[in-house]
């Protein structure tokens, strides 16, 4: 299996581990192949939680062309830094797309960046989960999975199971054969078992959701 230099974990432990603890994580894992799992790249606590701010309940397209306005207003053409953030009139903010709601929740990531809240990208990668969770949860607009999902793509945590997240739940029904998607609690509380490597049965999850896709791409339409 190949190396995953970009993770602060062994990709290859982790693998043995859930084919070791999980018969049926371990088949899954051999229909799909070597873990490949691949960080987003190291953005600040503040830049990733404020490209999410800006993504919730917008259409990519949209939300992509809204942030370039915000960047080329407010930060020529780069992200405007918190203190630009709060120095920013809101009649200016909503000039560029954004709403009410959003505009409250970048300000107050600035506040809670400046206050230290939010933290360095330096302080957050010697923070346990739960605090990092604690803290960043705390800025309005910013609830677990948005953390969880940056715990995933930024920092490479190893033990992440976003419980909330549908379609990691489907991939468990999937590939598990459940006839119904789990309740949070239930995939909490089964993948117990796959401890201290969630992640990367958070992975192969998401992997069975995109096979059982492709699968059923392939079939050929009935006629008539």
């Amino acid at each position: 299996m190949p190396e995953t230099p970009n993770l602060p974990y062994d990709v290859r432990k982790a693998v043995r581990h859930l084919r070791r603890v999980d018969p049926a994580m371990g088949r899954l894992i051999s229909r799909i192949g070597p873990c490949r799992v691949q960080l987003a790249g190291h953005k600040s606590p503040f830049e990733a939680l404020l490209r999410a701010i800006f993504y919730q309940q917008l259409h990519g397209k949209a939300a992509a062309t809204i942030l370039q306005r915000f960047k080329d207003r407010f930060g020529a053409g780069n992200l405007p830094a918190p203190e630009q953030i709060l120095a920013a009139e809101v009649r200016h903010l909503r000039d560029v797309g954004l709403s009410r709601q959003k505009i409250a929740a970048i300000r107050d990531l600035a506040t809670k960046t400046i206050d230290g809240t939010v933290p360095s990208l330096a302080e957050i990668e010697k923070l346990p989960d739960d605090e990092i969770i604690e803290r960043l949860t705390a800025v309005r607009g910013v609830g677990v999975w948005t953390v969880e999902m940056l715990l995933l793509s930024q920092l490479g945590r190893p033990d992440v199971l976003a419980i909330s997240d549908y379609g990691l739940r489907n991939g468990f029904r999937i590939a598990f054969r459940k006839r119904r998607m789990p309740k949070p609690k239930e995939l909490l509380a089964f993948g117990e078992r796959w401890r201290p490597y969630r992640s990367v049965a958070s992975w192969y999850l998401w992997r069975a959701v995109d096979a059982e896709v492709q699968a059923r791409a392939k079939k050929p339409r009935k006629s008539g």
